[in-house]
C-alpha cells in the first residue's frame, strides 16, 4: 500500500519512515510474483486537489494553490521508479473501490497479499498511542 513518490521519496509530501528502506524488497517481491504469473495490482491514493474526498483530519494539507499529497496528477500521486504501473484507484480509505472488475472476474485469484506501509486509521492511533 501506498507505495507512491509522495509517501516513500525523498521529497515525499507525508513521507513515511521507512518506506524507501522497504523498496527493494517490494520490487523483488513483484518480480517473482510476475514471473510466477501471479496478478500485481497497486492500490493508490489519487485525491482531489482541494481535498474534498479526504478525511476531515487531512483537509489542512489542501488548499487552493498548494498541492497536498496524493493529487490526482501530481508526480506524488505516481508510483515510486521501479514499479510497473498497473494501479487500481484508492479513494478515501477504500481498498480496491474502483477496480475493473472485470480484469479481477477473469484472473482467477486465489488469495490477496498487501505489501508496502500502512499508515494507521484514525481510529488505530489511540491505540498506538497508548502502546508507546
Amino acid at each position: 500500500m501506498d507505495m507512491q513518490n509522495d509517501f516513500i521519496a525523498d521529497d515525499g509530501l507525508v513521507k513515511m519512515d521507512g518506506g524507501k528502506a522497504i523498496l527493494p524488497e517490494v520490487i523483488r517481491a513483484v518480480e517473482i510474483a510476475r514471473q510466477r504469473g501471479i496478478l500485481v495490482v497497486w492500490v493508490v491514493r489519487e485525491h482531489n486537489p482541494l481535498g474534498r474526498d479526504v478525511e476531515l483530519f487531512r483537509r489542512h494539507r489542501y488548499s487552493p494553490g498548494k498541492v497536498g499529497p496524493a493529487v490526482k496528477g501530481s508526480r506524488g500521486a505516481e508510483l515510486v521508479d521501479g514499479l510497473v504501473n498497473c494501479p487500481a484507484v484508492k479513494v478515501k480509505g477504500s481498498r480496491l473501490q474502483l477496480v475493473n472488475f472485470l480484469h479481477f472476474c477473469t484472473a482467477n485469484i486465489v488469495d490477496v497479499k498487501d505489501f508496502g506501509i500502512a499508515t494507521p486509521t484514525l481510529q488505530e492511533w489511540p491505540e498506538r498511542v497508548a502502546d508507546a
